[in-house]
């Protein structure tokens, strides 16, 4: 998903692979000859620009003389496998990418080295606390935030200026421009938005103060079975009687900024940054021109808007690095304010760094500017290493939202679905 995001807004240039500064696979962790190290750092495909990661080892290298880095380019397919493996073994990378949901099942393995003694040397105190939230497991740091990526409201200039909506700042505003929109041209899908879109009702049940999951003494259950989901997939029914979309269908299937939106009959939709340059390049491609317009996703008031699902990557180190200090000092350089900064610039806006205070200025109107405005508010799962089994198919949430669409009682299908959630989220 990195990868397609970056790619598509423009930057794909510079996310070129690393192979100047190493390559997949090869030895590990550390290696000697004459008195010089190794140190080994993993990076996904698509998420370190060449020329940022080059300045940042140059500068780590000139710092600590005999030390070479080197950077081994990662494909997200297989990786957790590969990873997995890596961690067990006596050499494995020094310092490597892990996306956020999965870090906390490396963290529990006893794979990833406890860095919470150096939470300020690494820069602890600036980073974006909704990013902050999957590098922690039971009050301990087990790697640093990267970069994330969250979801924003796209939209037909065209449909809306005809409609005479502009950009809303409450749910209330939303809902209004989408009467207005259904009122203007029948045959136009106000917000084109599939039954089982579960990040965006994330977010919504976030805003209401309520989570997928919450701790229960030393173990989670699930929470879907709440007055704040009741509220939450009520709105969410609201937002989808809008909508053609299959009930029992996520964004994915079919895919929404390819299959359905270059189609020209739909006004808004919620998507991530590749989907929205997946669809303007569907379009173009097909002789017509996009113009598209972006704001987040509404909030409960307009001081604030609507809470979102933070996509990322964190940057952890291997327990059984043998160069852990100077791992630390590299996570430190590359984490830190002044290379984040530099990252926000390189990859233009696409990505939010792990500092708010050193995001890109991105262009007015832009998705970047939408998806920055929403960064202060954006989220994660629970942080629970057997999360991973509640989106396992069938995904239980999944299931629930689309019983309450087709007239199950919320809290009846929340009960169900709680039941599916509390069983996985335990299994690790």
């Amino acid at each position: 998903m990195k990868r397609r995001l970056i790619a598509a807004i423009g930057v794909a240039g510079m996310m070129v692979s690393v192979a100047a500064c190493g390559t997949d696979g090869g030895d590990n962790g550390d290696s000697s000859a004459g008195g010089e190290k190794t140190l080994t750092v993993w990076v996904m495909d698509g998420s370190a620009p060449e020329a940022w990661i080059a300045e940042v080892n140059k500068e780590f290298e000139a710092k600590h003389e005999g030390v070479t880095v080197k950077v081994e380019t990662q494909q997200w397919n297989g990786i957790q496998e590969k990873v997995t493996t890596a961690l067990s073994e006596d050499t494995p990378p020094d310092v490597l990418e892990l996306g956020n949901t999965q870090t906390a099942g490396y963290a529990v393995t006893g794979g990833l080295a406890d860095l919470t003694a150096d939470k300020d040397k690494l820069g602890y105190a600036g980073w974006n606390k909704g990013m902050l939230a999957s590098a922690e497991l039971d009050g301990k740091l087990f790697s640093a935030p990267w970069y994330a990526a969250n979801r924003v409201v796209v939209y037909d200039k065209a449909a809306f200026k005809k409609a005479g909506v502009t950009p809303p700042k409450t749910r209330e505003e939303w809902i209004d421009g989408l009467e207005k929109i259904k009122k203007s041209d029948p045959d136009v899908q106000p917000i084109y938005l599939p039954g089982q879109s579960w990040y965006v009702f994330a977010g919504f049940l976030w805003d209401e103060g309520g989570d997928l999951a919450v701790k229960d003494g030393d173990t989670w259950k699930g929470a879907l079975a709440t007055p704040e989901a009741v509220a939450a997939m009520n709105f969410y029914k609201e937002l989808q009687s809008f909508s053609t979309a299959p009930q029992d269908k996520d964004e994915a299937t079919p895919q929404q900024s390819t299959d359905i939106v270059p189609k020209g009959d739909v006004a808004s939709w919620i998507g991530l940054g590749w989907e929205a340059g997946g669809a303007i390049t569907a379009i173009e491609e097909a002789g017509g021109k996009a113009d598209f317009g972006y704001f987040p996703i509404p909030g409960k008031t307009a001081d604030t808007p609507g809470s979102v699902f933070f996509g990322g990557s964190n940057l952890a180190i291997a327990e059984r690095s043998k160069n852990k200090d100077l791992a630390t000092e590299w996570l430190a350089l590359a984490a830190g304010k002044q290379h984040m900064a530099k990252y926000a610039e390189a990859v233009t806006g696409s990505l939010l760094p792990n500092n708010d205070s050193v995001q890109f200025k991105p262009e007015a109107g832009s998705f970047a500017e939408a998806m920055g405005l929403a960064a202060p508010v954006g989220k994660i799962t629970p942080v629970t290493p057997g999360w991973v089994n509640v989106e396992t198919a069938p995904n239980p949430i999944k299931d629930y939202m689309t019983k309450v669409l087709k007239g199950t009682d919320p809290m009846k299908a929340g009960e169900e679905a709680d039941k599916v959630i509390t069983e996985r989220v335990n299994q690790e």
